[in-house]
């Protein structure tokens, strides 16, 4: 089943090399996610569309704020800085999956 992911950072820059490792990672295992990264300011423009929201850790302060704008359906992860800052995106695939249940 398709999964629809949107990646927010500040400005969109950063979560956009994350989000082409995580598009690496979960084709090599065969998932089928569609992975957007964005800046948070567009965030209300993807609510509709998407299943799974994370967050990049230099927002943790905005996070609760960030988590209450998404409808119910939507999963909001806050990324680790550990994988993030490393662009390590078998590693946040390896969290979504967690989190999601997949």
């Amino acid at each position: 089943m398709s999964k629809n992911i949107l990646l927010i950072c500040g400005s969109g820059a950063s979560s956009g090399f994350m989000a082409a490792s995580m598009r690496k990672a979960a084709k090599k295992q065969g998932l089928d996610y569609k992975i957007k990264a964005r800046s948070e300011s567009e965030l209300g423009d993807y609510l509709d569309e998407i299943d799974a929201l994370m967050v990049g850790p230099h927002l943790k302060a905005e996070y609760d704020a960030i988590s209450q704008r998404v409808p119910e359906r939507v999963t909001p992860i806050l990324m680790h800085a550990d994988y993030y800052s490393i662009l390590d995106g078998a590693g946040a695939v390896a969290h979504l999956r967690k989190e999601l249940g997949d």
